[in-house]
């Protein structure tokens, strides 16, 4: 069977939100990732939750179409102390995911711990480490970092799903982070290469400081 990692890929993830979405995409070949593009959906000047939702249903259609991503990855399990916040949030959700339907993509969920551990190996790392991570890996120029968060969030997810492709982390009975599962495999920065050994490297880095 051939490995999917081998395979071409455009991963379109998305950081769902109400008021802003963050969107990137990334093409993917073999081991070998560059982004496409990311940023941010700004609807917060819109009057009313249905018109910005609307917005970023039509802004997402549009992405798929222009780009044809193989699937779309979101950020679901969201959990806010307030019940109005998180039916808001459900309801961004929902709106992402009905656009990549209605265009046949496939949808990838994972929660916030899952993506936070796939790219930093905590699961509560901040989302400023995360934007930290990312900038490393895919080697980011100080200047095209941006500014609001959400769009190295969905980055974030994104790159999370193509960590999958190459060493997937929820594998029946496998490990729940990418250093638990290097230790598993035997896995070093001196058998690996491409982005699994720059992550292995830069956790063993973090946790000397």
């Amino acid at each position: 069977m051939q490995d999917s990692v081998r395979n071409e890929h455009i991963i379109l993830g998305v950081d769902p939100g109400t008021l802003y979405m963050g969107y990137a995409l990334l093409h993917t070949v073999g081991r070998k990732v560059e982004i496409i593009d990311f940023g941010v959906l700004d609807v917060h000047k819109l009057d009313g939750q249905y018109p910005r939702l609307q917005q970023e249903f039509f802004f997402l259609q549009d992405l798929i179409d222009k780009h044809k991503p193989s699937c779309l990855a979101i950020e679901t399990q969201f959990v806010d102390k307030n019940p109005q916040t998180m039916i808001k949030i459900v309801h961004a959700q929902g709106v992402a995911i009905a656009a990549a339907l209605s265009k046949d993509v496939p949808i990838y969920e994972y929660s916030p711990m899952k993506i936070k551990m796939a790219i930093t190996g905590n699961g509560h790392s901040s989302k400023e480490q995360v934007a930290g991570m990312l900038q490393r890996f895919l080697h980011i120029p100080e200047e095209q970092m941006p500014k609001k968060l959400d769009a190295t969030d969905a980055l974030g997810i994104a790159y999370c799903h193509y960590l999958q492709l190459g060493m997937p982390v929820n594998n029946e009975g496998g490990a729940k982070d990418w250093t638990t599962y290097a230790k598993r495999k035997g896995l070093t920065d001196k058998n690996l290469t491409g982005p699994n050994a720059q992550l292995l490297a830069a956790l063993a880095s973090s946790k000397k400081k």
